[in-house]
């Protein structure tokens, strides 16, 4: 089953993950497919500005239900206007106020509301909220929703966070180096390295008495999915992990779009001609400009022989032999991004796992199974009970 909204591939799957966070209350089908509508042959400036605009009227109506003490009104418009204003951001370059794409007012108006958190971080922190399931004390199994390379925090709720407090979890969503208020706001690039981000936020839930310290998770989407194992191979204090989907080399998503000539001359070393010959294709499609500053800007390179240098460091093999933490592997049909990774981080990995297949048939394929979100839950989250069970 094939489901197409725009002529943008990128674009496209925006669609679908926007379509598919109305599951988690994080989107209205009537005002994506709208939006979706006006967009279908969009430049990046109209998609900027579609979007953008439908996010600040869900988030004036938001205002006005919770000036009038609506609160579960205003919760709901604030976490749509949240997806919405994630959504733009693909076009960010195009946008005429990036950071106002960034303020999150969702986890305020929750029940109850999220607790921000400040995450000791070499020297400085890292931005978070913790949130917790109504009703519930003590010391309870947390989940660390780790994002991926470009995604809003509010998408860290809708497709990890929502549905572990559901089901009687904690949930830690935070930004890290390279993902939006740090790369924004403080202009922290992402880094390989990622067990250095993943113990100091280890380090902060065990010093609380509310979190069970042998019942973490962490669990990441995307890219993250290269993040979580890397993290795992290092940090031993996580009970479970999950990555949807798995990621061995994230560079693996970059050099098809390239092709292997760029490939062959990126691996002659000629940096000169690389870039000039980059720099040439990139100054004559305005729409892969774009794309291709939005992905780079959080490498925080310019040259794009230097990016793909950064990029090629982000490889699990030197390391997954340390990997003992028991992890979930997503493997949908369709997996645009790093078809084949999930299957063949699995086999490599010495430890307990399981693959866990999302199809075409029951409408969950492609990356992050956009659109099947209740069927992601029931399998990821079954899982996570059962190895967490007290």
């Amino acid at each position: 089953m094939a489901y197409r909204f725009s002529t943008n591939d990128q674009f496209n799957y925006e669609v679908l993950l926007a379509l598919g966070s109305a599951w988690q209350r994080g989107a209205d089908v009537g005002e994506v497919l709208t939006a979706a509508s006006a967009t279908a042959d969009a430049d990046a400036q109209t998609w900027c500005t579609t979007w953008s605009t439908l996010a600040r009227a869900v988030r004036q109506q938001g205002e006005r239900s919770l000036a009038g003490g609506r609160t579960i009104s205003a919760r709901d418009a604030f976490l749509r206007a949240a997806t919405y204003f994630g959504t733009a951001l693909v076009s960010v370059d195009a946008c005429a106020d990036p950071e106002e794409l960034l303020r999150e007012l969702f986890a305020e108006t929750l029940d109850p509301p999220a607790e921000r958190v400040t995450i000791p971080y070499e020297g400085a922190s890292l931005p978070g909220y913790l949130l917790s399931p109504p009703g519930r004390s003590g010391q309870l199994p947390t989940v660390i929703a780790n994002n991926g390379s470009d995604g809003p925090i509010s998408a860290a709720w809708t497709l990890l966070g929502a549905p572990a407090v559901a089901r009687g979890y904690r949930a830690l969503l935070f930004d890290g180096p390279g993902q939006q208020s740090m790369l924004f706001d403080h202009k922290v690039p992402f880094r390989p390295d990622w067990e250095r981000v993943i113990t100091p936020v280890v380090d902060f839930l065990l010093a609380r008495s509310d979190v069970d310290p042998a019942r973490l998770v962490l669990a990441g989407i995307s890219q993250a999915g290269y993040w979580v194992p890397r993290a795992l191979a290092f940090e031993h204090r996580i009970a479970a992990g999950v990555a949807d989907p798995g990621v061995v080399e994230v560079g693996e998503s970059w050099w098809p779009r390239l092709g292997p000539d760029l490939r062959a001359l990126w691996e002659s070393g000629d940096r000169e001609t690389f870039d000039h010959v980059v720099n040439g294709a990139l100054g004559a499609d305005p729409a892969a400009a774009s794309v291709w500053r939005w992905r780079t800007k959080p490498y925080g390179v310019d040259s794009p022989y230097d990016v793909m240098v950064e990029i090629a460091k982000y490889d699990l093999m030197p390391v997954v032999h340390q990997i003992t933490t028991p992890l979930l592997i997503t493997d949908p049909d369709g997996e645009q991004f790093w078809p084949g990774a999930s299957e063949r981080l699995y086999e490599a990995l010495p430890g307990p796992k399981e693959l866990v297949r999302f199809t075409e048939s029951e409408g969950a394929q492609l990356h992050c199974e956009p659109m099947g979100r209740a069927v992601f839950e029931q399998r990821v989250f079954d899982w996570l009970d059962t190895r967490l069970a007290p």
